[in-house]
């Protein structure tokens, strides 16, 4: 169809789409023409796509999915076939109510795999930190120990004021999502790693202020802290899924794979429901077995 090559040929001139997301889509396009070939008794005109159903759509989506594509795949099948059909549209041959009308797959959560517990506490440690300045390398020590630690998001670290540390304090009132407000206990480490980087930083810390600085005094941003992790990934060997959020999810899972329990876990990460505890922890078939075999009566 000379107009998919026009169509295509736009995205890569106008909207400058990297090579591979093109190549995506041409092949894409091509299964559902190709497709339509069979499931109208020979090519398809536009006439015909003008006159596609909804069914059509899913119908398409039900055969690739029939030969192993998964949910990811079939997203992006649809959203090359609408970026299509909205080209056409606008040029007044076809109307693409068709396919709007059909549900993306819903796709499955993507979550960051956990460190294990060496590579955490490498990655946590003073010594581990590449900063040459002391109180920096203190610093960065002090933030991801209180997400591995704590299993605190790195904005509810960065948020975190000199208040919140009064002496003998044995845990942490962290304000999360949606302002739930959750306890979280203080580990030894985590208070001697804090009370290490307010000993070095240069500068005062006002009680209701910024706790963790940046390198001018103003409040630290995620993204200091990212770049200091990916410099540690390849200091130390550690794959792509090692950042910030990963030690949160190490939290989980570590604590999980010791017997902790899910509710527990569930208030300590501050989520709202149950199931997104399950979700994010990884929780295995085996791991849900064992504890089947060693609570049920009937086991």
């Amino acid at each position: 169809m000379a107009e998919r090559g026009r169509w295509l040929d736009a995205l890569g001139r106008e909207r400058r789409l990297a090579a591979h997301t093109l190549n995506a889509y041409e092949r894409d396009t091509r299964q559902f023409l190709t497709f339509l070939t069979g499931h109208l008794g020979g090519p398809a005109t536009i006439e015909d796509i003008h006159a596609l159903r909804p069914a059509d759509f899913r119908a398409f989506l039900a055969a690739r999915r029939k030969d192993g594509a998964g949910a990811r795949s079939l997203g992006r099948n649809l959203a090359g076939l609408r970026s299509l059909l909205r080209y056409l549209e606008k040029k007044g041959l076809v109307n693409a109510a068709g396919a709007a009308a059909v549900r993306s797959p819903k796709q499955p959560k993507s979550l960051p795999k956990p460190l294990s517990d060496k590579q955490a506490i490498t990655v946590v440690s003073d010594e581990a930190q590449l900063h040459e300045e002391p109180w920096i390398a203190a610093r960065d020590a002090a933030v991801l120990t209180l997400l591995y630690g704590c299993g605190l998001r790195i904005s509810e670290a960065l948020d975190l004021k000199p208040q919140d540390f009064p002496p003998g304090a044995t845990s942490l009132r962290i304000t999360g999502k949606g302002n739930k407000t959750r306890l979280v206990p203080l580990l030894p480490i985590v208070i001697e790693a804090v009370d290490q980087y307010r000993k070095l930083c240069p500068y005062h810390l006002d009680v209701d202020g910024a706790l963790f600085r940046g390198a001018r005094g103003g409040k630290l941003q995620p993204g200091i802290i990212q770049h200091g992790m990916q410099k540690l990934r390849g200091a130390f060997g550690l794959p792509d899924t090692a950042t910030p959020h990963a030690l949160r999810h190490s939290f989980a899972t570590h604590l999980l794979a010791g017997g902790g329990d899910l509710r527990t876990i569930q208030e300590l990460l501050g989520h709202a429901s149950l199931s997104t505890t399950q979700v994010y922890t990884g929780v295995d078939s085996s791991r849900l077995l064992e504890v089947y075999d060693r609570a049920h009566p009937r086991a």
